[in-house]
């Protein structure tokens, strides 16, 4: 799973805003819908977190279905953390 973010002075003040890249390589379309599903699960309870203006894109990649929620669940918020530091100062701009 890879996670990017970006935030810009022409979103200021507006909800935060979460995109999904679930490609045929993760799976058939069974696969690529539940993946979305509990990816969407995830960021739901996350959304509070993220700061006003920000937008999130989750990529999954090929070996995301067959990962523990446990685990994935870890990766995501490492992750998130990671890009939400990264992002926090170009908040100022």
């Amino acid at each position: 799973m890879v996670v990017h973010a970006n935030s810009t002075n022409a979103r200021a003040g507006q909800p935060p805003r979460v995109g999904l890249v679930v490609s045929k390589a993760v799976g058939n379309a069974v696969v690529r819908n539940r993946t979305k599903r509990v990816l969407r699960d995830l960021m739901s309870s996350r959304l509070d977190q993220l700061p006003e203006g920000v937008d999130v894109v989750i990529r999954a990649k090929a070996d995301l279905p067959g990962t523990s929620p446990a685990a994935l669940t870890q990766d995501l918020d490492r992750l998130l953390a990671t890009v939400l530091r990264r992002v926090a100062p170009q908040k100022g701009r």
